[in-house]
């Protein structure tokens, strides 16, 4: 059984689209960490197993089915979190979709909405001083692919929203981004599990391999915790080397 510290003791810890991948793996280190953790995706049945599945480890969660592009599903988020916990230090802000592989010329306003949108502007207010936010990015947002422009534009800009936000929420929280790279999750199945596709993105990185879920959620709770407490408006690049250059 893995050791680890317990640097988010008494702590609350919000993570968006956290019931598989990578969202699961950050919200599961948090809680092994000691943090009571609110892990959300669009189905309920998805939060449930989730929610099953960490209370097996001993962690403290609460599961809320919430789409982040949904206003009202977002503030109830918030406030589901505040009711049983009374406090909110972390937020990890996961949630992705790629709903539409189209040109970004071609892309729909309504897929905007479902790629930008965020929990941060119902959860700012209530966040504890020494509070952390860290982003959820992509190796895509430094060379977006064509098969997933608009996914990957999106991603590009969080790295400045990363930025921006880190100084209109200075002092008292921190905002940090996480751009991991490729790894073989659900979500990213229709590329990792091709077998010549796969082999370039492991060519690619100096490792020579794709990342873990276990990677990012190491990287996210560094960033998230106090050993990170003089780091600010960085982007943490997890890609074994991969090359990530704007």
């Amino acid at each position: 059984m893995e050791k680890f510290g317990r640097r988010f003791e008494g702590k609350v810890a919000i993570v968006t689209a956290s019931t598989q991948g990578i969202g699961y793996s950050i919200a599961e280190r948090l809680g092994l960490e000691g943090a009571s953790v609110v892990v959300s995706s669009r189905k309920q049945k998805n939060v449930d197993g989730a929610v099953e599945k960490l209370k097996a480890r001993g962690i403290e969660v609460l599961g809320i089915v919430c789409h982040v592009s949904n206003a009202q599903q977002r503030k109830n988020l918030i406030q589901k979190t505040l009711q049983r916990y009374g406090r909110l230090d972390v937020i990890v802000s996961n949630a992705a979709a790629n709903p539409a592989v189209t040109a970004i010329l071609e892309t729909k306003e309504i897929v905007l909405d479902k790629l930008c949108n965020h929990v941060l502007n119902e959860a700012a207010s209530h966040l504890q001083k020494g509070s952390s936010v860290v982003l959820i990015s992509s190796i895509a947002a430094y060379q977006p692919s064509e098969a997933l422009a608009m996914y990957g534009v999106t991603k590009t800009a969080l790295l400045g929203l990363t930025k921006a936000l880190a100084a209109e929420m200075a002092p008292y929280t921190r905002v940090n981004c996480v751009a991991p790279g490729f790894v073989p999750t659900h979500f990213a199945s229709a590329i990792t599990s091709n077998k010549s596709m796969r082999k370039n993105l492991e060519e690619k990185a100096l490792l020579n391999r794709l990342g873990t879920t276990q990677d990012m959620a190491a990287a996210t709770a560094y960033l998230a915790s106090e050993d990170a407490s003089y780091v600010t408006g960085e982007i943490l690049v997890v890609a074994g080397g991969t090359p990530s250059r704007l």
